[in-house]
């Protein structure tokens, strides 16, 4: 499997599938319907069955059954997009050979260092293969490594008959880093009865809790005025938006938050003294605890509106995601099933909430429930991200051992 996962990753790499938000279309680029019929062909080339890519760029495939009982119909996931963080054009994928645990130069330019003194988790991978990026993007590992490991299992599955497997699905969405991955998802078509994104971190990650999430705009409307007669007359709406972002909470913030605390994170600031504009994204475990940051945002606007006059700022909120754990629990026994799957294939599994959101959040919602397994890389959406090989190959293992335990189940056992 090494070679075939690690040859399909480094193609996948070089498509550039950077999602858009203010596009308006789906897909919002047309990397990612180029990447999707090219994927597409590739399916069918291998030996999956209908396949298709729809007019949302999403693409669909089947791995029939061998069985002559009936069992439940697994499906896999992965998105095709990167994210619009960092760039993923003109990706250029270098593997290190050997990981002797030191620093890694990354590229032409001698200042850019992926280091172990930054990135200490970098060292439970000494003597391992890695493959990195050259330091002008991002690597794409997120999600392109969870799309070649698919791939390559189902492959391996064709290519050995003799593993028992019932029909499994596979899926690859488009726009998942700007949370529309789900938006036109065909859940009654994929006809499966749970599925699993490709789509963790590190080896061994196995998710089935993730943020409750919303978005918050805030609108400042200003008044200019001639500097020097502005006394009593000017409303800076800049100023009123630095006066409004200190009272946030200054710790409830990415930077330090971590495990189950949730955060504010202002992800756009723009404007003038007219006018001004501040994004948002608000993220908690709990639907109150994400009800609470809501609440605060509300109450701050309205202290702004008290001093400066009505109107002078507006909130807009929109609910993107919740937290899959209350779709996931009444169905708990596949979470086991691949925590299972894991430990037989020498992976520990490492149970943890997502600190973000995945398809598969959005998809238990509409029906589909599906946690999340690691796909094996590191340091998403930048210049650091990078991949050890050993984690890749055990990703396709565990999907090929989650199929076969698939097919001692019945629907029956699990109705």
């Amino acid at each position: 499997m090494r070679n075939k996962v690690v040859d399909r990753f480094i193609r996948y790499v070089k498509y550039n599938t950077t999602s858009d938000a203010v596009s308006g279309k789906t897909p919002s680029t047309d990397g990612q319907k180029e990447f999707a019929l090219a994927l597409a062909t590739e399916l069918i080339s291998i030996g999956l069955q209908d396949v298709e890519v729809d007019i949302w760029g999403y693409v669909y495939a089947t791995l029939p059954g061998n069985l002559h009982h009936e069992i439940p119909v697994i499906g896999f996931v992965s998105h095709l997009d990167t994210s619009p963080d960092y760039t993923g054009a003109n990706v250029v994928p270098r593997i290190v050979s050997f990981y002797d645990g030191g620093d890694i130069t990354l590229g032409e330019d001698k200042n850019i260092i992926l280091s172990p003194s930054v990135f200490p988790e970098i060292k439970n991978y000494l003597g391992q293969e890695l493959i990195v990026t050259n330091g002008k993007s991002l690597l794409g590992a997120d999600d392109k490594a969870g799309i070649a490991e698919i791939i390559t299992a189902m492959e391996y599955l064709i290519n050995h008959p003799e593993i028992n497997h019932g029909t499994v699905k596979v899926a690859f969405t488009p726009d998942e880093e700007i949370g529309e991955g789900a938006d036109h998802f065909d859940v009654k078509k994929f006809n499966a009865s749970f599925a699993f994104t490709m789509d963790g971190g590190e080896v061994g990650e196995l998710e089935y809790e993730n943020f409750n999430a919303a978005g918050a705009k805030i609108i400042i409307q200003g008044s200019s005025v001639h500097p020097g007669y502005a006394k009593g007359k000017m409303k800076n709406a800049i100023s009123i938006s630095n006066q409004l972002l200190s009272m946030i909470p200054n710790h409830e913030v990415p930077e330090h938050t971590e495990g189950y605390q949730g955060f504010y994170h202002v992800t756009g600031l723009n404007g003038s003294v007219e006018k001004a504009a501040i994004e948002f994204i608000l993220r908690d475990f709990t639907k109150s605890g994400l009800e609470g940051r809501k609440s605060l945002l509300q109450s701050v606007v309205r202290m702004i509106n008290n001093e400066y006059g009505s109107g002078t700022a507006e909130l807009s909120l929109k609910d993107q995601y919740f937290n899959m754990r209350e779709k996931i629990e009444p169905v708990k026994y596949i979470v086991d099933l691949a925590e299972q799957a894991m430990l037989e294939c020498g992976v520990i599994p490492k149970i943890v909430p997502i600190r973000g959101g995945t398809d598969g959040s959005r998809l238990s919602f509409m029906g589909l429930p599906c946690p999340n397994i690691f796909a094996g890389g590191h340091n998403f959406h930048g210049k650091f991200e990078y991949i050890p090989v050993p984690s890749m190959v055990k990703a396709c293992e565990v999907i090929v051992r989650i199929v076969e335990k698939v097919s001692l189940l019945s629907e029956i056992e699990i109705s």
